[in-house]
């Protein structure tokens, strides 16, 4: 059974430290709704970056999975691939993401690159983790709860496979070498439903994109 919300001192320090940092950065732009904190950084990726992370997908990729038990089949069809967090080509963009928000590298999950043919979809979810879910104790022990997540696009899509946050009337499409960031927290710290969120179906095209998620403590010991 999912719980209510609980606030958090903690994560509520993280969601506003991280916000004043993404609005003193001059290359990333707040994005208009006030039911989430959400920043773009357009061309925050190189093309021949964008072009190594497809590849490294195209190479890795196998059907994506859920955390949590659905029993809807169409519910995520995407696929996905961890991604080497070590190999230099990985770990320079996934320790500048985590510098770019200001969060410690060893709180950051293991970037995850996902693709999305014709049809395919994630429908709507939250990331964060939800209180009461057989998963729940075993996150706790892992770093605890998510907080930011960071999403950049590799290739910009024909039609469909747009970023939906339909309680937050925000939609993102996707735009090669974008990075979408947003908080998961409210401004008490405790979870914010209203940024569920939906991998719209790509129409045309097959979009590429690579997502990392931050915990509030630490998820992997330095090497």
């Amino acid at each position: 059974m999912k719980k209510p919300p609980t606030p958090s001192p903690l994560r509520a320090m993280i969601g506003a430290t991280v916000s004043a940092r993404l609005d003193a950065n001059p290359a990333i732009t707040r994005i208009a709704t006030d039911k989430i904190d959400a920043f773009r950084y357009p061309d925050f990726l190189s093309d021949a970056e964008c072009r190594t992370l497809v590849a490294l997908i195209d190479k890795g990729r196998r059907p994506s999975t859920l955390l949590s038990a659905a029993h809807d089949p169409n519910f995520r069809t995407s696929e996905s691939c961890d991604l080497e967090r070590f190999a230099p080509e990985v770990r320079a963009i996934d320790e500048r993401i985590a510098e770019t928000l200001g969060i410690a590298p060893e709180n950051g999950e293991t970037m995850q690159g996902q693709r999305y043919a014709p049809g395919q979809q994630f429908r709507a979810h939250h990331d964060y983790f939800h209180q009461g879910e057989p998963y729940w104790e075993d996150v706790t022990r892992q770093g605890g709860q998510r907080t930011w997540t960071a999403m950049i696009f590799l290739n910009t899509v024909a039609e469909g496979g747009a970023t939906w946050f339909p309680q937050a009337g925000m939609r993102a499409k996707p735009v090669k070498r974008m990075l979408l960031i947003w908080n998961n927290m409210g401004a008490d710290g405790g979870p914010n439903p209203l940024t569920l969120h939906e991998g719209m179906a790509v129409v045309e095209g097959t979009k590429y994109i690579v997502t990392k998620w931050f915990r509030e403590g630490i998820w992997y010991r330095v090497r």
